[in-house]
Order: structure tokens, then C-alpha cells, then sequence
């Protein structure tokens, strides 16, 4: 069978949007893509700041609460249940909790072909994209740049830090076929 659903998992600034966007123009059918940074978009303003949603501290740790976990559920759910009506879904997903974090996207997949692929990108290499870019807080990429990958086991790892977005995505979608 073929997948329905792509995981990319990797630390923030690793090139998972890029690669995503990469993959929809180089597979010969349409893919949807959501990302994590959809799903924290989506959280009242409250939920960003708090506790019990998301926090974002100095060095770049990043927390999560109680009613975070509760509504991720049901976000994750609902893409499950997109890729079950027939949709082929791309999520590019930041694995906070390493080996737990993918656990929880298998109990929601379960019966789903799924393509699980480790997006890797060197600490010094993701910290410089993320100053570029400006929009995150300092330190994240490095600290998540191997916290994501603790445990997590894929079918496919690619590096972004010694390949382009669209070598990667050749890369996977060679994986498919």
C-alpha cells in the first residue's frame, strides 16, 4: 500500500516547511500540508502564554500544558480523519517528546499507511536559519536540533543541512514509488 500520510519530524528551522512545500511540487499527486506551527497558530492568543497552553522560554526551551495536549489531540485526530476520507497528508511536526510525541500520532494513525521520515539538520546549521529568519525565539533550533529524534524511529531520515529541500524530496518520493 501506499502512504497516505508523511510525518516529517525535525527541530524547528530544520527545513520541514520547505521540504513539505518541495514534496507537493515534486509528487505526481495533490498532498495537503499542515504543520505544528499551524496547529500553535490556531491556539487563542491566551493559550500562547500560558501554562496550560504553550510557552516559549528565553533559551528557547519550550513547555506545554495540560489543555495544550487536550486540543493537540483532537487536532491530530482531525488530520487522521482527513487522511481517512482519502486525502494524502503531509504534517510537519516537531516532536517535543521525542519517542512519546510520535506514540501519540500512532494510536491516532493506526490502520494508516504511514511514511515516517526524520528531517536532520545540525544544531549550528539550524541556529543560523534560525536568526535569519527573525521569527523565532533564540536557541530553539539548537536545543531541539536531537531532543526530536530521542527514541523516534523512521523509515526514511534526511539531512537539510548538506542537501536541498528538493534533493530531500526527491529523496522521499523515490521512498514512495
Amino acid at each position: 500500500m501506499t502512504p497516505r500520510m508523511i510525518i516529517l519530524n525535525g527541530g524547528s528551522s530544520s527545513g520541514k516547511s520547505g521540504l513539505a512545500r518541495c514534496l507537493q511540487a515534486v509528487l505526481p499527486d495533490p498532498w495537503l500540508t499542515f504543520g505544528c506551527d499551524t496547529f500553535v497558530e490556531g491556539l487563542p492568543a491566551a493559550l500562547r502564554t500560558s501554562d496550560a497552553g504553550i510557552e516559549f522560554a528565553p533559551d528557547g526551551a519550550v513547555a506545554v500544558g495540560e489543555v495544550f495536549r487536550e486540543l493537540e489531540a483532537a487536532w491530530i485526530a482531525g488530520v487522521a480523519a482527513m487522511a481517512r476520507a482519502g486525502a494524502r497528508v503531509i504534517v510537519d511536526e516537531v516532536f517535543l517528546g521525542g519517542a512519546q510525541s510520535q506514540q501519540r500520532w500512532e494510536r491516532a494513525l493506526d490502520g494508516l499507511e504511514v511514511l515516517w521520515v526524520g528531517v536532520r539538520c545540525e544544531a549550528a546549521v539550524a541556529a543560523g536559519r534560525e536568526l535569519a529568519r527573525g521569527d523565532r525565539v533564540g536557541g530553539m533550533a539548537a536545543t531541539q536540533a536531537e531532543l526530536v529524534h530521542r527514541g523516534v524511529r523512521y523509515d526514511l531520515e534526511v539531512d537539510t543541512a548538506h542537501a536541498e529541500s528538493i534533493e530531500c524530496a526527491r529523496q522521499i518520493a523515490a521512498r514512495l514509488s
